[in-house]
């Protein structure tokens, strides 16, 4: 698939089909994605890919955990000022305000990654994250890339993706059922399978600002 294609296809899937995606299928994709560019060729990603049993474990954990205070290894954006939270509420599922039962079904579709068969969580060196002189933003920056890489191949494959903070927020469910050192930070998950295009919520597209207000021209003609 050309890549302004595959740019224009994707989204972010929330209802998959339950039917498996294969081992190799996967490592296809991830291999691929390495080709990201990173601050001195560092690398900083590393990746935990879950299915199986593991996989509902975890699931479990976070559905009994529920919506208790989240613990998430690299902070969440709490505020959000203009123009942000303009974009935030223009969201489908934001048009109308959503009840509290609204917010719990949605919750808890997200604990199970929209039925998604598999996971790859996105890990970062803690120590190359978190330095004596401050944050090491441009890991994440990095690691960014190499996430919207698996993100396109997958819809090469005929697969769907969406990427999730919330699959992150209980980290330390995470970090047990998968025996994940505390020397790594448990940054992303990206759940990953068979779109259920017969799903209406995946029918719907989000909008982008336009060209004209986010940017700005220099020096040209």
């Amino acid at each position: 698939m050309d890549v302004a294609e595959a740019i224009k296809e994707r989204k972010s899937v929330r209802a998959f089909k339950p039917a498996p995606v294969s081992m190799d299928m996967i490592r296809e994709i991830v291999e691929q994605a390495l080709r990201a560019p990173s601050w001195a060729n560092t690398q900083p990603w590393e990746f935990a890919i879950v299915t199986g049993k593991q996989l509902e474990g975890i699931q479990k954990g976070f559905l009994e955990r529920g919506d208790q205070e989240p613990n998430p290894d690299v902070a969440r954006p709490y505020d959000f000022p203009e123009p942000y939270m303009s974009r935030v509420m223009a969201l489908p599922f934001r048009k109308q305000m959503p009840s509290k039962e609204d917010m719990d079904l949605r919750r808890i579709q997200n604990f199970k990654h929209y039925g998604a068969p598999a996971v790859i969580y996105l890990l970062v060196g803690r120590s190359f994250f978190y330095q004596p002189k401050g944050i090491n933003v441009w890991s994440l920056y990095d690691c960014g890339a190499v996430v919207q890489n698996i993100m396109l191949l997958a819809i090469n494959y005929g697969l769907g993706t969406i990427a999730q903070a919330q699959a992150v927020v209980h980290s330390d469910i995470v970090r047990k059922v998968l025996n994940i050192p505390q020397s790594k930070l448990i940054a992303l998950g990206i759940a990953i399978g068979y779109p259920d295009w017969d799903n209406p919520i995946n029918q719907s597209r989000t909008e982008r600002e336009p060209l004209v207000e986010v940017a700005r021209w220099y020096g040209f003609e």
